[in-house]
């Protein structure tokens, strides 16, 4: 019970900041809470640490001159200020995987979180970096430049950011693991890799997760064109008015793209972990 008490008010300082802060809405904060007890109660500080990391950092990039990406956000589906479906499309999987762990305890299960986490924070580095591109994007199907703010178009400086991302996530759970000692029984296995393994785990499966994103935004994503400035847009709303239907499936919207993407992440870290070890 301690575990749950201790997890919940982290948490809830945590949220509290950032609903504080304008980087969750109070759907999002509520989210959060019941996200962070979880990681905390059910796993650890392994599991609890990369989850802060990935939202600290994500929230603070998202800060970086917010008036030249201001523009920007009004293209996207999601903004700085995150949502209760943001946050569980960027912490439900990996939320899963924890539980799964404490359930049925296997080295699996961490890779598995690795992978998304590191998939999650590769795509929000990739978008809040790239939108500071002086360079225009270039779409990730036939690399011909795109408007800035287009779904998957990619840049050098967002995709750099998104592999450093990536690759920090896999550092941080080879130091996380240690902090905490590792994990008992079955889970005990994934101490015993090296530093430079988990960077390779984290920057490999976050950075195809990221591609994976832009790769699904450019295809199969449901996207919007606004009647006003004629603009591809992943809102319903654009230039003040209702935007028409332009391509994509009508379930796929970014969140669903996310969570696709770090589905894939998490099974490559799987594999990526299985053969390292």
């Amino acid at each position: 019970m301690i575990d749950w008490i201790i997890g919940a008010l982290c948490a809830l300082l945590i949220a509290g900041a950032a609903y504080w802060k304008k980087s969750l809405s109070l759907s999002g904060a509520v989210a959060a809470v019941m996200m962070g007890t979880v990681y905390y109660a059910a796993g650890n500080l392994f599991w609890f640490g990369i989850l802060i990391l990935f939202f600290v950092t994500s929230s603070i990039f998202s800060k970086l001159r917010g008036d030249r990406k201001a523009e920007l956000e009004k293209s996207y589906a999601k903004s700085g200020r995150r949502d209760a479906g943001q946050v569980l499309a960027n912490g439900g999987l990996g939320m899963a995987a924890c539980i799964l762990n404490a359930l049925w305890p296997n080295p699996v299960w961490g890779y598995f979180f690795i992978g998304t986490m590191a998939a999650v924070t590769a795509d929000t580095w990739a978008t809040e970096w790239g939108g500071l591109s002086k360079r225009p994007p270039r779409s990730v199907v036939n690399w011909r430049v795109v408007p800035p703010g287009t779904s998957g178009g990619v840049s050098s400086l967002g995709s750099m950011a998104a592999l450093i991302g990536a690759g920090v996530i896999g550092g941080a759970a080879w130091v996380l693991l240690r902090w905490t000692g590792g994990m008992q029984g079955a889970m005990q296995g994934l101490i015993s890799i090296g530093l430079w393994k988990w960077i390779v785990i984290g920057g490999a499966s976050g950075f195809a997760g990221a591609m994976a994103d832009s790769l699904l935004g450019a295809t199969v994503q449901k996207m919007f064109r606004c009647e006003v400035c004629g603009k591809i847009v992943e809102v319903g709303e654009h230039c003040g008015r209702p935007t028409a239907a332009a391509r994509g499936w009508s379930w796929m919207n970014n969140d669903a793209v996310n969570l696709i993407s770090s589905v894939a992440a998490g099974f490559i870290a799987w594999g990526l972990g299985a053969f390292l070890a």
